[in-house]
């Protein structure tokens, strides 16, 4: 479990004030990662083999979309270890934003694997080839059991962790490509329908590609300093603005630290003056508790000079 704490201080001299909570890292899900990728690995070689063996267009691509998922849990998994470094004077946040690149980077092996799967797919169907039924089913089924059992292990960090979550779609995505090669199998085995193993293929493809497109997005914005998906900015503003002696927020600027952690500067204008250390405390303590962010840093101006337009030092 994590928790926050926040501290405060202010310059007089410079009329600015910062105020910043910090949170431990989420659960550690390294076990969970070696595990996958050793089950996951393991799993391919057998099912590359076999796919071979079977003449199954469906169970090769399914090893080589497998195959893409074990570099995905590893670079998933080298992520999270960096996330986990101390900062240095070079690397103030230390290497949280590893964990973000770790995430874009699932996404992109992840659409790869369906360009893949896409393409030898389309080719089966040009050039169809005989498919021994009874083999796949069994392969398939296997890879089912293995996929859903390792998925299972990142359900806990799945919706507060975006790296993780990438890991569990990968997991998901894979037990539904066997559970198509499964269907394929039975169908091939009952009609001799040949078409039905690659045609299988696109479907669960397409299936991956709208999972993976949106785990795409939010990691993209995340790694472009975006406004996570989760904050509303707008309702960010209103409440810094409700908050006694503020009467104008700018340079609000929320951004993603890695998976988990968020921060956020703003500027507050208060003609009364600088309220206090407490003031501060209190402001960090408010917006990590309504919207999640643990890093927050203040600036108090008295509104005499407009510093969003001056030219010199504000």
């Amino acid at each position: 479990m994590s928790h926050s704490h926040s501290h405060a201080g202010h310059s007089l001299g410079h009329g600015h004030a910062h105020g910043h909570g910090h949170h431990h890292h989420p659960a550690d899900f390294g076990r969970a990662f070696l595990i996958g990728i050793i089950l996951n690995l393991g799993f391919v070689v057998v099912e590359a083999i076999y796919g071979w063996q079977a003449n199954s267009m469906a169970l090769l691509a399914d090893a080589g979309h497998n195959l893409a998922d074990v570099l995905g849990l590893a670079t998933a998994w080298v992520g999270a270890v960096l996330a986990k470094r101390p900062a240095s004077r070079r690397f103030s946040y230390g290497f949280r934003g590893a964990s973000i690149l770790a995430a874009l980077a699932n996404a992109v092996l992840l659409l790869i694997a369906v360009c893949l799967i896409v393409y030898h797919a389309a080719w089966r169907l040009i050039v169809p080839d005989l498919v021994k039924g009874d083999t796949v089913i069994l392969v398939a089924a296997i890879g089912i059991a293995i996929n859903l059992g390792t998925a299972l292990m990142f359900v806990r960090g799945r919706k507060s962790d975006i790296n993780v979550r990438g890991a569990y779609l990968h997991m998901i995505a894979d037990a539904a490509v066997s559970a198509g090669v499964v269907v394929a199998g039975i169908g091939i085995e009952f009609t001799g329908w040949l078409w039905i193993d690659p045609v299988t293929s696109l479907i669960v493809a397409g299936m991956i590609f709208l999972a993976t497109a949106d785990l795409f997005r939010e990691s993209l914005t995340m790694a472009m300093a975006g406004v996570p998906r989760s904050i509303d900015p707008d309702h960010v503003e209103d409440h810094l603005l409700a908050l006694d002696g503020v009467t104008r927020v700018h340079d609000l600027h929320i951004w993603s630290m890695s998976t988990t952690e968020y921060a956020l500067t703003a500027h507050l204008v208060m003609p009364a003056g600088f309220p206090g250390d407490a003031f501060l405390q209190d402001c960090a303590h408010e917006v990590a508790h309504h919207f999640g962010i643990t890093h927050s840093t203040f600036q108090i101006e008295t509104g005499t000079r407009d510093c969003a337009h001056a030219e010199g030092p504000c």
